[in-house]
């Protein structure tokens, strides 16, 4: 599913429920961290890039493996530290936000956080104000 460009991350549930992302970035996570985490408990996630915001979401889901194209040092080390299985082709150290200048706004955020319900917070407040979601 990766293949398509227009998905950039997809998860089947442990009932078989595959759910799409399209957006950039993690609000398409974040949204069903909030509304259906329920659907991420032991399921299995695959995502073009996973940096530490993500990966902190994914621990407060619960999901059983994860499978990224690109990911950051961080990630794997929040994801290993929860027991998730994670698999990578490119490990970096860092993600680089979309215009290459600097770390990845929400990798920054989350950097020295270690509660996925403290990340959820952090994120859903990055969002909010770049207005990504509405709060």
């Amino acid at each position: 599913m990766l293949d398509n460009p227009e998905v950039r991350g997809v998860v089947c549930s442990t009932g078989g429920e595959i759910v799409e992302f399209h957006s950039p970035g993690v609000k398409d996570l974040y949204c069903l961290v909030a509304t259906r985490r329920h659907l991420l408990d032991g399921a299995r996630v695959a995502d073009r890039v996973i940096g530490r915001g993500a990966a902190l979401l994914l621990a407060m889901g619960h999901v059983s493996q994860v499978f990224a194209q690109l990911i950051s040092e961080q990630a794997v080390l929040v994801l290993r530290a929860a027991e998730i299985a994670v698999d990578y082709d490119i490990m970096v150290p860092n993600i680089i936000n979309r215009d290459g200048t600097d770390i990845c706004p929400v990798e920054k955020l989350t950097m020295k956080v270690t509660d996925p319900e403290v990340a959820f917070e952090i994120i859903r407040e990055f969002l909010i104000n770049n207005n990504i979601i509405e709060s």
